[in-house]
């Protein structure tokens, strides 16, 4: 158990600690830099969802404005799901 997760006295504040990444997407009008934050929730209301990824930018804007996200047991189940999240549609600066 890390230190920081001593911190909540309550399961109801929610504490999370986040991490961020960064990726680039290419397209036709050049490249794109996204930021994905990722909270890792101690206590998940939803066990199936510890981790929650959400990218800084949205997609798909000139029809439905879409902002990537993805959730998962593990980090890299959320990062990889926003990721393809941020493929599925194009970015319009």
């Amino acid at each position: 158990m890390s230190e920081w997760e001593f911190a909540q006295a309550n399961p109801e504040q929610q504490l999370a600690r986040v991490h961020h990444f960064s990726m680039i997407r290419q397209q036709e009008n050049g490249e794109v830099e996204f930021t994905i934050t990722i909270k890792e929730f101690l206590t998940p209301k939803d066990p199936a969802m510890g981790f929650f990824a959400q990218a800084d930018k949205q997609t798909n804007q000139g029809v439905a404005p879409y902002t990537p996200v993805g959730w998962g047991k593990t980090l890299l189940a959320a990062l990889a799901q926003c990721m393809r999240e941020v493929e599925r549609f194009p970015h319009q600066p």
